[in-house]
């Protein structure tokens, strides 16, 4: 009798090359799903997602049960992992978790503010101008998350910077699903007016923007249930 046929085994690599593989396939699919490049309820296969970035299923399954800890995928059982479908209850409980801790952040912002950390705000509005003028809505999309991320990274609080970072991706889903209108929801004249309140380090007037700020984003949102098309991954993560 033939001896059975032993299943390949993948090949061996280095600790850290792993560990980069899958922080490149984590923010590949982070930045697709922040410019709005990957819908809600898309299927995200692990053969076609190693061969964009050259790794291993077990590395790419490692990366989507990252991104699912931080429940921007979704991985069902016997049918694998899609892009996570926020409900309407989804959207209205993560704008409330933004607008209790955005304001702490902006605060501590105020507290670490320094002349370099007001030069990279400017530069980051900067950019965010240029890319509405030449109607690069990704780059736009991006960028307006960016922005939020700054001030948090500005702020030294890591804690509330991990949540917030969740809670941006989070939103961008749900911005994609139940947005009323195409222009961005994150407008840079808000940003520009909270980096102003920043400089003249106005604690009041600054949190009490971004809390506004907030509202009128998720006032922007018709939260019902919407259906997402399906696209190929290789047209999205491999651009």
């Amino acid at each position: 009798m033939a001896p059975k046929a032993q299943p390949k085994s993948e090949p061996a690599i280095a600790p850290d090359q792993g560990s980069d593989r899958v922080s490149r396939i984590r923010e590949g699919v982070t930045t697709a799903i922040l410019e709005h490049r990957l819908l809600p309820g898309t299927k995200l296969g692990e053969d076609e997602i190693g061969e964009i970035y050259g790794a291993s299923r077990t590395l790419v399954r490692t990366a989507l049960q990252q991104l699912a800890h931080e429940g921007i995928v979704a991985i069902e059982k016997n049918r694998g992992a899609f892009v996570a479908r926020p409900t309407p209850a989804d959207a209205r409980q993560v704008f409330e978790a933004r607008r209790l801790i955005e304001p702490s952040i902006v605060d501590h912002a105020i507290d670490a503010v320094s002349s370099d950390w007001l030069d990279r705000l400017q530069q980051h509005l900067a950019e965010e101008r240029e890319a509405e003028q030449r109607g690069d809505a990704r780059a736009s999309v991006r960028l307006s998350g960016e922005f939020h991320r700054l001030v948090a990274e500005m702020s030294g609080h890591s804690i509330y910077a991990g949540f917030l970072k969740e809670l941006i991706a989070r939103s961008s889903l749900i911005i994609l699903l139940y947005r009323r209108h195409d222009r961005p929801a994150c407008g840079t004249s808000h940003h520009a007016e909270i980096v102003t309140a920043i400089r003249k380090k106005d604690k009041v007037q600054a949190c009490a923007l971004m809390l506004s700020h907030l509202r009128e984003i998720e006032a922007e949102l018709f939260l019902k249930e919407s259906a997402a098309d399906e696209l190929r991954l290789a047209d999205v993560l491999g651009a």
